[in-house]
This record gives structure tokens, sequence and C-alpha cells, in this order.
């Protein structure tokens, strides 16, 4: 039967798929439109399997808090390339889930992909997310979000959409709390203070060190001491407490803190792509890939 545009029209601003993607789907469904959808919702499925094993190390970090302050989310989104990151679809989708992800406290990662992607609609974000691999033609994964909720002071730093902070002060200005978010995205601390670092990475640098300064061939008791010395150094570097602050590097974290008798809580860090093995690509191959529809 012959498609009229006008229903091709529909089908297009109903799936946002494309012209020729959309006139086929209806002529192999007879103009049902309905069907044409469940046909397409199908074939996406099918596309999004395709390319679930394809590495996805590009994307954005999301933060979004509570009116009052007192609850705060950071979401990560990935993809392939970061020329989808700026595309209208990938941000309206990292925009409705780190708002579910605010909204209803989700327990974990499965449990947030079977939320709606907003409320009032029958599609779910891990089915929203399929349609969009299908349609952008990238793999895509909402790989990680974390939630802080506190009766303190709670900020988020966000550096070029790449890094993300969230700092949880008992009590302070929201100022300070920012200016602790921004340190910890320029420095990337492994934990809070000494106390907060695990017995097996400080016996294994302690190894290190000994092995290191035994080199020197000087006396036991003096490779002790300069084993204690690069151990307190090493401390200083990786604990947020003791890391010379970046705006005024002659002042120590722990001693801002400690001067408007704030605690640091905790805090999260995410960058996007952090642990994922990236590979490199030949552009022309991938090019080649794209146009077959690989």
């Amino acid at each position: 039967m012959a498609i009229s545009a006008k229903l091709v029209k529909e089908l297009r601003e109903r799936t946002g798929s494309g012209l020729m993607e959309c006139k086929r789907a209806l002529q192999d469904t007879d103009g049902d439109i309905e069907a044409a959808i469940d046909a397409m919702r199908k074939s996406g499925l099918a596309k999004a399997s395709k390319k679930a094993d394809r590495i996805a190390a590009e994307g954005v970090i999301l933060i979004r808090q509570t009116d009052d302050g007192k609850r705060g989310v950071m979401v990560e989104i990935n993809c392939e390339t970061d020329f989808v990151t700026k595309s209208e679809d990938f941000q309206h989708f990292a925009d409705h889930v780190v708002e579910q992800t605010l909204t209803e406290s989700p327990s974990d990662l499965a449990a947030l992909l079977a939320l709606p992607l907003k409320n009032g609609i029958d599609v779910s974000i891990e089915q929203a997310r399929q349609e969009l691999i299908a349609k952008i033609g990238e793999n895509i994964n909402v790989r990680r979000f974390a939630a802080i909720d506190t009766a303190g002071t709670l900020a988020g730093y966000l550096h070029s959409g790449r890094i993300g902070v969230m700092v949880e002060l008992d009590g302070g200005e929201i100022d300070l709390a920012k200016d602790v978010a921004m340190h910890v995205a320029a420095t990337n601390p492994q934990a809070i203070s000494e106390k907060d670092v695990s017995a097996d990475l400080m016996d294994k640098e302690k190894e290190v060190f000994s092995a290191q300064a035994r080199e020197s061939g000087k006396p036991e008791e003096i490779i002790e001491k300069m084993v204690a010395g690069r151990l307190k150094k090493y401390l200083a570097e990786i604990t947020l407490l003791g890391q010379a602050f970046v705006k005024n590097p002659d002042t120590t974290v722990g001693e801002l803190v400690g001067a408007a008798s704030v605690t640091v809580n905790s805090f999260q860090r995410f960058e996007v792509g952090e642990g994922i093995e990236k590979k490199e690509e030949n552009f022309a191959e991938e090019v080649m890939a794209q146009a077959k529809g690989d």
C-alpha cells in the first residue's frame, strides 16, 4: 500500500528514527503505525545486542542535588565517541537518568535501569538506552552512580563534564565544600586521612620503600628511618587531608578544614572512562564499519 508522508512524519516524531527507516517499517506493516513501532523496538534490541561488546570509554559525568542540598547523586554515562555526548538525544537521555537517580533513590544499577525513563511513561531506562543505541549507532552504557544523603554540607563540582566530585562535610559553609570538591577533582586523593588507607596498601608500599632503601647500603637503623620518612611523604600525597591545598599550597587541606572546625565525612570522585581499557581504532575502518551498519 502507499504510505503517506503524514504517516511517516508521525512515526518519525514518535520514534526519532530516520525517514527511510520509518517508511520501510510502515511498508512492512501495511501502514499499521503501532505494529511499526513494535517492530522498530525489536530491531533496536537486536542492534543494541550487536553493539554491546564495543568499548564505550567516552561520555559524561552528571551531578544533581535536591533543592535543600541534603541529597546529591552523581552518574557516569558512557558512549564510544566524544561527538555523541554533544547530541541532543544523548543529553536528554542522560538528563532523565540523573533526575530519576535523584528522585527515586535506586538501590543499585539494576534497579536504576528498571526505572521508567521519566515518570508517567512505560519505557524503562534500559529500554530507552537500547533504543538510543539503535538510533545513534554507538554502544551506550549507564555505568555507575553514587548517592550521598547528609545532615551536613554537601557540594558537587564538575570539570568539563568529565570529572565529577561530591564532598560531604560535617558543618562548614557551602563555599568551603566546593573548594574541597575542586581540590579532589584536581588531585584525586585515594583516602580522606591516614587511618582510611588500607593495611595491604601500606604493607606493599613499605616493602617497595624498604627494597629501595637497602640498595643504599646504609645500616638497618638508617634504613628504617628512610622508610618511615618515605611512608610519611607517600601518605601526605595520597590522602586528602595531607595534601597541599590547590588554591593555597602553603596550607594542607587538613589545616584548611581544621581552621573552620569542619570534618570531611566522605567524598566521591568519578572520571569518565577510568578503568576502561581503550583500544586504538583505525578511523577509516571505523567509518567503513558504520557505513555497513556493523
